[in-house]
């Protein structure tokens, strides 16, 4: 997919599966803004790999959950590039536990980061994104499933799914609104603590027999930041190989 002069925002895309997604867009022609948090050196290192590979890319620290850093992202994006034709919304946190031992501020830091975070860059985007631009909210499988430990995570992301569908009906001006829900990946922080038992009862779930690795999100979202998907709006895309 051809990508070239399109400027894209990636937030959260200092590792994982937001540093796969930010690679991958640029290595299709792309110019990236790597949104980060709080991982100033990790974002670097995201810059640096594109750069090396011969694409462009600038890092820029906001917190999506705040109203004034959302405003900043975008402003230094357009400062820095021209525009913004494509915003992937990646950046989110998870915490695994059962409901009854979630605490108020668990609760509240996942749906600050995870929904008024998605809330508060499609606001930003309704005025600032090119006309026929691309949005695309990162999901997960988990909003489909009844798994325990998840409850808090995976109502944050129905929520999002949910804002996905009908603010696709609401920002008009050409730009389709797209959502994708990954199964299980294999980065970093999702193996942390999980023994070769629980990854092998995870990868068993799907038709493929594996994790996803990371790259297979990344192909879909550049698909869908490509002028080729188009038609597609309005969707939450399952990227998890069958597993629901």
């Amino acid at each position: 997919m051809s990508l070239n002069n399109k400027v894209i925002i990636v937030t959260g895309a200092s590792k994982g599966i937001g540093k796969a997604i930010a690679t991958q867009l640029a290595k299709n022609g792309a110019k990236v803004i790597v949104n980060h948090s709080n991982s100033e050196k990790e974002a670097q290192n995201t810059v640096n790999t594109i750069i090396k590979n011969g694409g462009s890319a600038v890092a820029i620290k906001a917190d999506v959950s705040i109203k004034a850093d959302v405003t900043h992202l975008f402003d230094k994006a357009i400062e820095t590039y021209g525009k913004v034709d494509v915003l992937v919304n990646n950046a989110g946190i998870m915490i695994s536990k059962l409901i009854k031992d979630n605490t108020q501020e668990d609760f509240t830091n996942q749906f600050d980061v995870n929904v008024r975070g998605v809330f508060n860059m499609l606001q930003e985007a309704d005025s600032k994104l090119e006309d026929n631009g691309n949005i695309i909210n990162i999901s997960s499988s988990t909003a489909k499933l009844m798994f325990p430990t998840y409850g808090i995570y995976s109502a944050t992301k129905a929520a999002v799914e949910q804002m996905t569908r009908v603010f696709s009906k609401e920002i008009g001006r050409g730009i389709s609104v797209n959502a994708i829900a990954p199964g299980p990946t294999e980065t970093e922080l999702f193996l942390k603590g999980k023994s070769d038992e629980v990854i092998d009862r995870l990868s068993s779930m799907n038709a493929f027999n594996r994790l996803a690795k990371p790259i297979d999100i990344a192909n879909v979202v550049v698909f869908l930041a490509s002028d080729e998907s188009k038609w597609i709006s309005g969707q939450v895309i399952g990227a998890n190989g069958a597993m629901v």
